[in-house]
């Protein structure tokens, strides 16, 4: 039975996407920066399906010693991890992280980045490990990366958004070139747009009417399951789906010198706040 990490699990395509996968057995680990809030959903799993282990991990991918100490925390435990699921992820939010970024960059992207390289080790030892960035169509919306604004904390709310998910796919994309020859595939995605926890911070008559147009999380969750459970899928890597098909990203999202000064930017901006040698976070 295979192992699933998957982020923001308390609400929205998270927990619809944790329930779906609970229900195929195995281990599945709900990653959340409100203990509070995803115990009862912990608690639910539990009791809706004795034979799944469901744990909770307590992650905050705003501060990136919060993402460190969580991975390394499934490092320590010595358990198999087949699939994580980056599916954490807020819109329309103002201000900055922990560290100073940007907040809808820094959790989005960066909180992701951390915990994904620190679970490298782990992905590959697996059988056939995967990594399932959930992107959004709201990439198409972005023309450019403005690295300075990265640290810019109110500016272009809805165009931060829209370079998040971008980077979203350009880190799968970078990810499946530099783990060429191993057991570890990647994949980026749209859900749809679903009617979740993600708009939260937007105006209420805004977020009120746009819900009407919206589908379920449980809609939602499917072609993230899709990709991390597919059989047909095992022997692809770092393709863009929708409605659990393959999808054409937007041209900025395929390209790879992008890609790649988007992975040696992080690597460096994560350098900086956790120091050197953070991937390998065993302590």
């Amino acid at each position: 039975m295979a192992s699933y990490l998957i982020t923001g699990t308390n609400t929205g395509i998270g927990r619809a996407t944790a329930t779906a996968l609970a229900a195929k057995g195995g281990r599945v680990i709900l990653a959340a920066r409100s203990h509070e809030k995803t115990m009862p959903v912990v608690n639910e799993l539990r009791s809706r399906f004795p034979n799944t282990e469901v744990d909770f991990l307590l992650i905050d991918l705003a501060d990136l010693s919060s993402v460190k100490t969580a991975a390394a925390s499934v490092l320590a435990s010595g358990r198999p991890l087949d699939v994580l699921i980056n599916n954490a992820g807020v819109a329309g939010s103002t201000g900055r992280t922990k560290d100073g970024f940007q907040l809808t960059f820094g959790t989005n992207h960066l909180g992701p980045f951390v915990l994904t390289e620190i679970l490298l080790p782990l992905l590959s030892a697996a059988p056939q490990g995967r990594i399932v960035n959930v992107a959004s169509e709201a990439h198409r919306g972005a023309r450019a990366i403005d690295w300075e604004a990265l640290r810019a904390f109110d500016k272009g709310l809805v165009k931060a958004y829209s370079v998040s998910k971008l980077m979203n796919i350009l880190y799968a994309k970078e990810l499946t070139r530099r783990l060429a020859g191993t057991r570890v595939t990647t994949y980026s995605l749209h859900p749809g747009v679903v009617a979740s926890d993600i708009w939260r911070k937007l105006p209420a008559p805004i977020m009120a009417i746009g819900k009407l147009f919206m589908i379920s999380n449980e809609k939602g969750a499917q072609t993230p399951v899709y990709c991390a459970t597919s059989p047909e899928l095992a022997t692809v890597s770092g393709r863009y789906y929708d409605k659990s098909r393959e999808k054409e990203p937007a041209a900025l999202a395929k390209d790879e010198n992008l890609a790649r000064e988007l992975y040696e930017w992080s690597d460096s901006a994560v350098t900086g706040v956790l120091g050197q040698g953070w991937r390998a976070a065993r302590s």
